[in-house]
């Protein structure tokens, strides 16, 4: 099982929110996840359910609000909401699809390409108006449909490798504080002048450090040094036995060896205390970080800055970030599809406003998949006291990649060989050998050749 998923991330941020802020939210619905999607057909009076899982305070609240707004916009459907655990998510989904009450729609994260394969999706395009579905943007396009037909309208896009630095640690050091380090070359340049500077218990930067965060969190890394993710285009065979991702593994080997990052984490990837606690110069995690420095750490807000992550030397302008996403589906089952693609266009893909709440009080971390909807949330007068949305909106997601499609167990192969590099338990030659061993065995096991990308 998954110990260090973007899900898991999401689950550590609710976390996180409920121990920083007022609390989480009571579950929402009055249902209980696993029973029936009720409704029983079209028609008046049709109840859709739809589940969501439990994220931070005002996700919580827009999901609550938005689902309030739909109802009382019309009566001849009712959504019924269900705010579900993120930790207890997995099992509750897992028992409804196999008891055959799954929820109408429903949150997904990650790649839709196992939903789409095992028949767990609903065509959207038979429920939402095609000109709707168009108006998703390209860097959304592959985790929303597949060869063409689509299974999923997202909520938002997240970049998940972002460079956060405090500004006063770099201007004592002579560094520059305004603009990001913009090769990993530069990067350690800056870490051998910031060390000798920093009090003990403090470090240069605080990145990922273990299998499964490398393994997510690298995806974007991999492509930059190397120009292709983990497996062929075809699938038949590992695609790591090179000169970029043996230098990448030599970049995070580096940071180890010289001290630059802590041995033991002093917060988790997900989370911002190291750098509110201004324990490290650097912080690497994902761009939902903000709104927690936002929130817990306000007077870090004017001297923290954010930018696009390192670069390999050579490489400038390709991605050093994976996007991560959050999306809506209707389950391939629902016997109320028309009224849950009434529910799902209207929330995610009719009036721009709706949505702009959503943006807006998660402190404009996220990326939305409309281009209106972009337009909307730059033009709230809180979007000028907010600086980093558009590094993050126009500099980093642009060229992000979508979080890959092959089975999770590949991308933990890499970031175990990354780890075992990084701490010197492995040459970078024989964690690739060992990772390849890994790949190559998932390959055969699932008979991935079969199901690669068409595109």
């Amino acid at each position: 099982m998954r110990t260090n998923t973007p899900r898991v991330r999401r689950a550590a941020l609710a976390a996180l929110g409920a121990a920083t802020a007022v609390g989480l939210l009571a579950g929402c619905g009055s249902s209980t996840p696993g029973e029936s999607a009720g409704g029983g057909g079209e028609g008046d009076g049709i109840t859709v359910q739809f589940w969501h899982r439990t994220f931070t305070p005002v996700e919580n609240e827009w999901y609550k609000d938005i689902v309030t707004q739909f109802n009382e916009s019309q009566d001849e459907i009712t959504v019924v909401d269900t705010e579900v655990p993120a930790d207890a998510w997995d099992q509750k989904m897992k028992a409804a699809q196999a008891a055959g009450k799954a929820p109408d729609v429903y949150t997904h994260s990650g790649s839709i390409q196992d939903a789409v394969n095992a028949g767990q999706l609903y065509d959207l395009g038979k429920v939402v108006d095609q000109a709707k579905l168009d108006e998703i943007i390209d860097a959304a396009q592959p985790v929303s449909a597949i060869d063409g037909t689509y299974y999923a309208y997202p909520l938002l896009l997240e970049p998940q490798t972002v460079l956060f630095w405090n500004k006063d640690l770099l201007s004592a050091a002579g560094v520059d504080a305004e603009t990001a380090p913009a090769t990993w070359d530069d990067l350690l340049a800056a870490c051998a002048k910031i060390q000798p500077t920093l009090q003990s218990g403090q470090y240069c930067i605080s990145p990922a450090g273990d299998a499964g965060t490398f393994a997510w969190s690298t995806v974007g890394q991999q492509y930059n040094f190397s120009g292709h993710t983990a497996l062929t285009a075809d699938w038949t065979a590992p695609d790591i036995d090179d000169d970029g991702y043996r230098d990448l593994m030599a970049k995070y080997k580096e940071l180890w060896d010289k001290g630059y990052m802590p041995k033991q984490p002093l917060a988790a990837y997900v989370e911002g205390k190291d750098f509110g606690e201004e324990k490290v110069a650097f912080k690497v995690s994902g761009s939902w970080m903000m709104s927690e420095i936002g929130s817990d750490y306000p007077d870090l807000l004017d001297k923290t800055g954010v930018g696009a992550f390192p670069d390999a030397t050579g490489s400038t302008g390709r991605s050093a970030t994976t996007l991560g996403n959050f999306k809506w589906v209707i389950d391939a089952k629902t016997k109320n599809a028309e009224a849950a693609g009434a529910f799902l266009q209207w929330a995610l893909a009719d009036d721009p406003q709706r949505l702009v709440p959503f943006f807006v009080d998660t402190q404009f971390t996220k990326v939305p998949v409309r281009q209106s909807v972009q337009d909307a949330v730059a033009a709230d007068e809180a979007a000028a006291q907010a600086p980093w949305s558009e590094v993050v909106v126009k500099d980093i997601a642009p060229t992000a990649i979508s979080e890959p499609t092959y089975p999770w167990d590949v991308s933990l192969a890499v970031g175990t060989a990354m780890e075992s590099a990084m701490k010197g338990a492995s040459s970078p030659d024989d964690a690739i050998k060992t990772a390849e061993a890994a790949i190559q065995k998932v390959i055969d096991r699932d008979g991935l050749p079969d199901k690669a990308p068409k595109n």
